[in-house]
């Protein structure tokens, strides 16, 4: 008898009563136990986390930051309540600890008094980062813990980035400021480049003032200088004189009535004498000249010099509204000491000027000495003859002559004092001629720093950005968020379900063929019986279950494609692949219980077990332990669950031929082994009869 003819053998059985056929219903329909309501009951448990209850805390209190007020707690809260994201329940910190304790709650999110506070911190001296607090209990639900984590890292980085946000507004703001600031100090510096410009003519101006002033202050000091010797010598010609004069009146008044011979003895001495008086009176009025012809010179040099460094001051130090530190205290310096010197000046000039009627009156007395010694001079050859008026004379030339020492010493004390202002004015020019030179290479320096520093200031002020509000949103909402995860994927599950639908529709196929040979004998009894040829005895005993496990296909895949709405991207070819699936495990879970027999359905359990952790059909295998990935490439779970993820999600259909190599070949080496295995139980023997093991 052919093959398929004893398989239909094998089905009929099952319709001779009504306890057969409602097995062979419940065989069909049991990889839907397994593979419709396992997916059903996760098919989509991201989409309904609104139903998951949650405590939130907000113990945030708040605080104002840059004049504004900042609740994060409160912002937070309201963006979690108004979302889909878990059924949340506005609670205090007790409740929510007692709520996640005993299982009201699954987890609890709390935000302490000072969230706002250390938010805003991180503008200020002491920044702080802000705690969101999360608390769960594994004892409840575990995966709802680790679901938690990734829902909260998208709330923590959102608070972040918007704390971010307003610390780097602040930052863009104080550009903003820095930017005007600097346009200020640019704007200033190039006031300080052209008030350096006048300061360093001024200072020019100045060095050729003082130098005039240092050429006749040099000729007053050496004019005064003659001067005061030419007065030492008068006064101390002018002592001699009145010396002289006063013997002479002395002998003359002792000896009135002796004198005519005297007179007439002594004639040409009493001349000489005379012409000496006359010369030395000349020479003083000589010197007396040239004393008030260089006195206002001078002062007038020395006040030209100093009116010229307290212009250069006024206009550099006192109009600017920020004075050079470096400059104005040696300007200032320098405009003392040329106010002394011109007051040294004005002391000598006044000197000439107050005793002007002195110096008139002296001079009119020299003359007026000089010509009575001229007279006398004259005379002496005849003062014998006219005693009366010589005495009268001589008396009266005395009396000049101490009037001249008078005015001699006067003018020799005076004349000293000058010498010595002269000289410190001297000595005063000649540093404020140094000074001058100092300020004016010092002036030149700044002048080049000034434009050095208007450039780089111009030079800042374009490089400093000034942003709007526009452009700081714009840039903050950049830098606060820089990084953002674009990610992709080119073959996207729509839900839990069909992620995991390549794992559990093997599982139940496996299992539809592994309670299928419990009802059905693996090796046909009648075939053994009538010593009908081993590979028609194993295809007898495995086209019925692969027929059966046709329909549990069909049955699983109907439901859950119209009733769970499983979309695959090839269904006709995931028909195909799951048919040639379901033909590979029934010959396999057939040759294992025709060759162990009752022992044969423990290792069918056994090599199931085997598979679904081998797989990779929930973790990858590289995250198990090492056994499970050495496994891994020999069974055929491996490749029918990479060959379905292909047919349902999409992607390159290498999997799926390789897929359906290996299955082919298993199934063609399990049916090989199920017909050696029908060779063998064709002789009957005592283990046979009497088996060790029965189920």
């Amino acid at each position: 008898m052919r093959s398929p003819k004893l398989a239909a053998l094998e089905l009929r059985r099952f319709g001779r009563g009504r306890m057969p056929r409602a097995a062979l219903v419940a065989l069909l329909l049991l990889p839907l136990l397994y593979g419709a309501l396992y997916l059903w009951s996760f098919w989509d448990p991201y989409g309904r986390l609104d139903r998951i209850p949650v405590a939130l805390v907000n113990d945030d209190k708040g605080t104002s930051t840059g004049g504004e007020r900042l609740a994060a707690g409160d912002e937070i809260a309201e963006g979690l309540l108004g979302s889909k994201v878990f059924d949340w329940h506005e609670t205090s910190r007790s409740e929510a600890e007692l709520g996640v304790e005993d299982g009201t709650y699954y987890l609890s999110l709390t935000m302490p008094s000072d969230f706002s506070e250390r938010i805003a911190s991180s503008a200020g001296g002491s920044p702080g980062t802000g705690a969101l607090r999360v608390r769960t209990n594994d004892a409840n639900n575990y995966i709802v813990g680790q679901i938690s984590r990734t829902v909260f890292a998208e709330v923590r980085g959102a608070a972040s980035a918007k704390a971010s946000r307003g610390f780097l507004d602040r930052i863009f703001i104080d550009f903003s400021g820095l930017h005007d600031a600097t346009a200020k100090a640019a704007e200033g510096a190039g006031d300080l480049e052209s008030g350096l410009t006048k300061a360093k003519k001024g200072s020019e101006d100045l060095a050729d003032g003082l130098k005039d002033a240092k050429s006749g202050s040099g000729r007053l000091s050496s004019g005064i200088t003659r001067l005061n010797k030419g007065a030492s010598d008068l006064e101390t010609g002018s002592r001699q004189v009145a010396g002289g004069t006063q013997q002479l009146a002395d002998k003359v008044d002792a000896v009135a009535a002796d004198v005519r011979p005297f007179l007439k003895d002594n004639g040409k001495a009493i001349g000489d004498t005379a012409r000496l008086v006359s010369d030395s009176s000349k020479a003083v009025r000589d010197n007396l000249d040239l004393l008030v012809e260089a006195a206002p010179t001078a002062s007038a040099a020395a006040h030209k010099a100093s009116d010229d460094l307290a212009e250069v001051y006024r206009v550099r130090c006192e109009e600017q509204t920020a004075p050079d530190p470096a400059v104005c205290p040696q300007l200032k310096r320098a405009r003392t000491a040329a106010a002394d010197v011109a007051a040294v000046s004005d002391d000598v000039n006044a000197l000439v000027t107050n005793q002007k009627g002195d110096l008139t009156a002296l001079r009119g007395r020299l003359a007026t000495l000089q010509k009575q010694a001229d007279a006398l001079a004259k005379r002496s050859p005849d003062l014998d003859t006219d005693l009366e008026s010589a005495v009268k004379k001589i008396n009266a030339l005395n009396t000049g002559a101490h009037e001249v020492a008078t005015g001699a010493d006067a003018l020799h004390t005076g004349l000293g004092t000058a010498k010595t202002g002269a000289g410190d004015l001297d000595t005063g020019v000649r540093k404020l001629k140094s000074g001058a030179k100092t300020l004016k290479s010092g002036l030149y320096r700044l002048g080049d720093g000034s434009a050095t520093l208007a450039q780089g200031l111009n030079d800042g002020v374009a490089r400093i950005p000034d942003y709007d509000k526009k452009d700081r949103d714009a840039r903050t909402g950049v830098m606060s968020d820089p990084v953002r995860l674009a990610s992709s994927s080119l073959h996207a599950a729509p839900n839990y379900g069909t992620g995991f639908a390549p794992y559990f529709i093997p599982l139940s196929l496996w299992v539809g063929a592994m309670v299928a040979y419990m009802l059905i004998q693996p090796l046909n009894r009648r075939a053994l019986a009538a010593g009908a040829p081993a590979w028609r005895t194993a295809f007898a005993g495995w086209l019925p279950v692969a027929a059966i496990g046709l329909l549990q296909v069909a049955a699983l895949m109907s439901v859950l494609h119209w009733r769970l709405g499983l979309q695959m991207t090839h269904a006709a070819g995931t028909i195909g692949f799951l048919a040639l699936v379901s033909c590979c495990f029934a010959a396999i879970v057939q040759w294992l219980n025709a060759r162990f027999g009752a022992a044969g359905r423990i290792l069918v359990l056994a090599v199931l077990m085997l598979q679904l952790t081998s797989a990779g059909g929930t973790y990858p295998v590289q995250t198990s332990p090492g056994f499970f990935g050495a496994i891994h490439p020999y069974l055929p779970m491996t490749y029918v669950v990479d060959g379905l993820r292909r047919l349902i999600t999409g992607g390159g259909l290498g999997p799926v031929w390789q897929g359906c190599a290996v299955l082919v070949a298993f199934t063609a080496g399990a049916l090989a082994l199920t017909a050696l295995s029908a060779r063998r139980k064709q002789v009957w023997t005592l283990d046979r009869l009497h088996p060790e093991l029965s189920l």
